[in-house]
């Protein structure tokens, strides 16, 4: 049988079973406070509209257990008389547990803020620099967590920075591809040649863009498919960007029978502009009698249709073609179509 006094691996077993209490109980008491205050803290949020209290409760959900289970087998060890290095080892063991489930912590912060800031934010061109922020921030959170854990184990941080010197040469060789289009995104996300909703034309394919990544840019298409480009590529080539279009410029032209008599003619102009002028969004530019045609009297028309809107664009148009269809039907005016006139000669 055994006793609590008999020594085991340095220290009685009474200790031990001191140790094991300890750990389960602070074990127990963890995950009861963790529950307790996820409750207390979600009746609170369902009474405010902050969003600190909804990066606390994600924060709470993201407490790993066995974060938990190291914190609690660290606060068990105290109870032991165990040698230095030991001691040590549990005590590093607790630090880089710490030091992890903070970086868990603060970046399920940050990704809790960025949907709530693309939920709320209307501008795309903000909610894509947003993106490229959010991930170049936990990026940079995830560096300086490694760096503290290698130095928690006693590694020189500034021999090994220094001595990456050349190794990174050869990784950045490697992998310079998968950086250019890295480089590229932050190029897009900064200087903004396109957002997310912008309609962007490329060589001979176009559609919306919906997602600016990392490496790739993603544009669905009028047909429906996805169409995928990488980053590099998009800034190397022009890009037509419909979505900061103002105003749409549209000349057309139309031609009259050369039997059109001279007083109606001269009128066109004048029918033309109020047919235009008559539709809303639209400012008229110029309307002339252009040229001598080979079978009819041209007419050149400029105005403006003051939307970026493509269904809207065709809408005002349909509208202003049909009105100076019915006007040239009241006034008589006829339209030209090629036509031959043969005469024959009786011998």
């Amino acid at each position: 049988m055994f006793e609590l006094t008999d020594t085991v691996f340095g220290n009685e077993l009474r200790r031990w079973l001191i140790a094991l209490a300890v750990t389960v109980g602070v074990l127990i008491v963890l995950r009861l406070v963790e529950q307790v205050l996820i409750v207390r803290v979600q009746r609170l949020a369902s009474k405010t509209a902050t969003m600190a209290d909804d990066i606390v409760i994600g924060g709470l959900r993201k407490t790993k257990l066995l974060y938990l289970l190291i914190v609690s087998l660290f606060a068990g060890s105290l109870s032991l008389e165990l040698d230095a290095e030991v001691r040590s080892i549990i005590l590093q063991t607790a630090v880089i547990a710490t030091l992890v489930q903070a970086g868990i912590w603060i970046s399920t912060g940050l990704q809790i803020w960025l949907e709530h800031y693309r939920k709320t934010e209307e501008d795309g061109a903000n909610r894509t620099t947003m993106n490229a922020l959010s991930f170049v921030g936990r990026l940079a959170l995830w560096v300086i967590v490694f760096l503290l854990v290698i130095d928690n184990l006693g590694v020189d941080v500034t021999a090994l920075v220094a001595g990456m010197g050349i190794g990174g040469i050869a990784i950045a060789l490697a992998v310079q591809n998968i950086l250019g289009d890295l480089f590229a995104s932050l190029s897009i996300v900064l200087d903004k040649p396109f957002v997310n909703g912008d309609f962007i034309v490329v060589g001979d394919l176009a559609g919306a863009v919906e997602h600016v990544g990392i490496k790739t840019t993603r544009v669905r298409s009028l047909s429906g498919e996805q169409l995928v480009f990488s980053n590099s590529d998009l800034l190397q080539s022009r890009v037509r960007n419909f979505g900061r279009m103002q105003q749409r410029r549209v000349v057309f032209s139309l031609g009259v029978t050369y039997q059109t008599p001279a007083d109606k003619l001269e009128r066109i102009p004048s029918l033309i502009q109020s047919a235009v002028e008559a539709q809303d969004f639209v400012r008229f530019d110029r309307s002339h009698f252009a040229t001598y045609g080979d079978f009819a009297l041209g007419f050149e028309t400029v105005y403006y249709v003051e939307s970026s809107d493509y269904t809207q664009h065709m809408d005002i148009l349909q509208a202003i073609n049909l009105r100076i269809y019915r006007t040239f039907e009241d006034e008589g005016i006829e339209f030209a179509y090629p036509t031959q006139t043969l005469f024959v000669a009786k011998e």
